[in-house]
């Protein structure tokens, strides 16, 4: 034990030894304060009595025999007889000796000391003796001294007795023991921090002693319960670091796999794509090869305009191989959706269907014109794709506000037989198509959803209400602000707001 912890452990014993010296002396002072206090009245209750009883045989005496016992001189008896007013009697008591008719009245005067008074009929005059006895209030008075080095004497033992004897022993020493106990706690000295059996007092004392005993070792205990709990999180951190550092490697390489799977993909869709303007530009080859005349100025300006397009196309599979988002520019949504149409026009046989676009011009929005055309081109053939009979499909547009931003809702809407509810919960799926024939190859509406979660939209399918027909198609995109694009194409991570309906209708 280091020595201010030494000084704070006797400092903390004095404190207890003089909180008990102070009581001890509290309590024996009052003790022998209370006895002098019931001894004082009955002790000088048989000094007065006595006193008294002197007094009244002097005043027989010297009712017998007046001259004798005036001239006896006793110390502390005085005797005198004579008229009230020559004894200085108080009329009250001269009234109570006269009305006693010669018995002997008994009486105080001024300094407490008892006086015998008589009256004598005959001589009508009053007797008197007044007794004080110096010897007994002196014995008295040393009485008092005794008592008092009495209980001091007897104090004095008991404390030495207490303090020597008693309270190191019951008091003193289990609590120093219980203070080096716990200091043996705070320094970690394990082998010191409980008390030996042999040394707790069986009093209360010693069952706070036990008491604290026993929450040491459950302390203990909990504390080795925890070390246990730790060495296994310990255990089981390295084990999920060394499995999170697979699962990252498998991450990597499931990334890299997904990239290959997705380039492919893409591959397949974008050969899907270059079918359209491989068509126009067959037919207007066709027409120069059968030397049908010369071609007019649009159809050359579409040659053109196609060949850009297949251009635009390859660079985009070199884009998305080298994870480059593709560009962002303010697109003007109503010369999109007629160039689409104009693409799908030549492609498809749609002279049944009929064609309404109502968006207006100056609705804009954020993304990529030409995969913006490649979206609208998608859904607009898929459309015709599945009016055999012909119909009309409309293109509308208008401005949302979603999550504090503006979006541009762009619909397109057919009323052909709508989408087989079957084919609905997964119909931005590659492959998803009911048709894959010479039309369909189930990659169209894949690669339009992909697109358009690259622009940070969202591409929604549902039909139509009963008891309108056909389906109906929402592209959602942002009208300004930044956009994450995604490099992937036609998965099927979509956004929660990515929702169908499944209703009634005929398959895709």
């Amino acid at each position: 034990m280091t020595g201010p912890q030494v000084e704070q452990g006797r400092l903390f014993r004095f404190r207890i030894r003089g909180k008990l010296i102070v009581l001890h002396t509290v309590f024996s002072v009052a003790l022998a304060i209370a006895i002098l206090l019931v001894l004082r009245r009955p002790v000088w209750d048989v000094v007065y009595e006595s006193e008294a009883r002197e007094c009244a045989l002097a005043i027989e005496l010297l009712a017998a025999s007046p001259d004798r016992a005036q001239s006896v001189a006793v110390t502390g008896i005085d005797v005198d007889t004579g008229t009230a007013d020559q004894l200085g009697l108080a009329a009250e008591l001269a009234e109570r000796t006269v009305a006693a008719q010669g018995a002997t009245v008994m009486s105080t005067n001024a300094n407490g000391w008892p006086v015998a008074t008589r009256h004598e009929p005959d001589t009508g005059r009053f007797l008197q003796a007044t007794v004080h006895s110096p010897e007994a209030r002196a014995a008295v008075e040393r009485l008092y001294v005794l008592v008092a080095l009495c209980l001091l004497v007897i104090y004095a033992m008991i404390a030495i007795i207490m303090e020597i004897l008693v309270l190191p022993r019951l008091v003193y020493r289990p609590i120093e023991r219980l203070y080096s106990a716990d200091e043996a706690v705070q320094e970690g000295r394990r082998d010191d921090e409980l008390i030996p059996e042999a040394f707790i007092p069986r009093d209360e004392l010693g069952k706070i002693m036990q008491s604290r005993n026993r929450s040491i070792l459950k302390l203990r205990e909990q504390e080795a319960a925890l070390n246990r709990a730790l060495e296994s999180v310990e255990a089981a951190a390295v084990e999920l670091k060394r499995k999170n550092h697979l699962l990252e490697t498998a991450r990597r390489n499931l990334a890299d796999q997904d990239r290959l799977a997705s380039l492919g993909m893409m591959s397949a869709g974008i050969a899907h794509e270059i079918n359209t303007p491989l068509a126009v530009l067959k037919g207007c080859v066709e027409q120069v090869a059968e030397g049908r005349g010369s071609i007019e100025p649009d159809r050359v300006a579409l040659m053109l305009r196609v060949t850009r397009r297949l251009e635009r196309l390859s660079e985009s599979l070199l884009d998305f191989a080298r994870v480059r988002p593709p560009s962002t520019d303010i697109v003007a949504l109503q010369p999109v959706i007629e160039e689409a149409w104009t693409l799908v026009s030549l492609d498809r046989d749609a002279k049944r269907v009929r064609f309404i676009n109502q968006v207006e011009p100056p609705i804009t929005a954020i993304g990529d014109a030409d995969r913006l055309t490649q979206v609208f081109v998608n859904l607009l053939r898929n459309a015709v794709d599945a009016m055999d009979a012909g119909g009309t499909i409309s293109a509308t547009a208008s401005i949302r506000q979603r999550d504090e931003r503006e979006w541009v809702s762009v619909t397109i809407a057919d009323d052909g037989p709508g989408i087989n509810p079957g084919v609905l919960a997964r119909l931005f799926e590659p492959f998803a198509s009911t048709r894959l024939d010479s039309h369909g190859t189930g990659l169209g509406l894949a690669v339009a959803e992909g697109i358009v979660r690259e622009h940070g939209g969202v591409l929604l399918a549902k039909n139509a209400a009963p008891p309108a027909r056909g389906a109906i198609f929402e592209v959602m995109l942002p009208i300004t602000g930044p956009t994450e694009f995604d490099p992937g194409v036609g998965g099927t991570n979509r956004t929660p707001a990515d929702t169908v309906d499944a209703s009634q209708g005929e398959g895709i």
